[in-house]
């Protein structure tokens, strides 16, 4: 089953970064809606459904702390996620205490972003991120039991290792769609290094040779982005 997309609405009044996050959110799979001013933000809140926020602090007409607060007063669940050039103590405070979920100041990684992103969905427990709770899967003639880390096909079983069980948690989670290199190793390895990059290469190389037990199953190599796992 396709998993919901987490649609974003984002305020930025720097046309160029706005566009940028915009279309790398897009690729990561998050539909967004980009507004140059807090106003128009709220506009577009009222009128559409959304399921996280990402505002600029420093915006004309309204900025993200107004714009935050107006929003708290209708809806205290959605994530807001505050970007700023600025890095005051202060400003995070208020922030936090406005209702944001978390705080990033420019210049930021677009990866940084898109983990903190993830793990805010991931404690707020929105649809787009629930099968990260999951621990079975059934793909197949395949089982797997993350917390037990165990991988049984056929009547052959396998203990992996934790980082073993970690990829394939995320493989099964993405079933038939493509898992990114970059979203895998800050995920799993809180960097994505070469060092850790290669280490992670040695991991799908085993899953591989585990899952070879089953035909139907194949783990790709996506070439410059990632891996697939594929269900015939």
């Amino acid at each position: 089953m396709e998993k919901t997309k987490t649609k974003i609405l984002l305020a930025e009044d720097d046309k160029n970064l706005g566009t940028i996050l915009k279309s790398y959110l897009e690729a990561k799979g998050y539909p967004t809606v980009l507004c140059v001013n807090g106003q128009e933000a709220y506009e577009s809140f009222k009128s559409e459904s959304f399921n996280f926020c990402i505002f600029d602090v420093m915006m004309p007409v309204k900025d993200g702390f107004t714009l935050a607060s107006e929003i708290r007063q209708t809806n205290k669940e959605i994530p807001i996620l505050f970007l700023t050039a600025k890095s005051m103590q202060e400003d995070k405070l208020k922030g936090f205490d406005i209702g944001g979920d978390d705080y990033v100041t420019k210049p930021f990684s677009m990866e940084e972003l898109l983990v903190r992103i993830k793990a805010i969905l991931r404690r707020t427990g929105d649809n787009n991120e629930n099968q990260s709770n999951k621990s079975i899967f059934k793909i197949n003639n395949l089982f797997f039991d993350y917390n037990r880390q165990i991988l049984k096909i056929n009547d052959k079983t396998q203990k992996l290792t934790s980082k073993e069980a970690a990829l394939l948690k995320m493989l099964c989670e993405n079933l038939n769609n493509v898992l990114d290199r970059t979203d895998a190793l800050l995920h799993i390895w809180q960097d994505d290094s070469y060092f850790n990059a290669r280490s992670m290469d040695v991991y799908i190389t085993k899953l591989r040779k585990y899952l070879k037990e089953d035909p139907s199953v194949e783990l790709m190599n996506v070439h410059g982005i990632g891996f697939k796992l594929v269900a015939n």
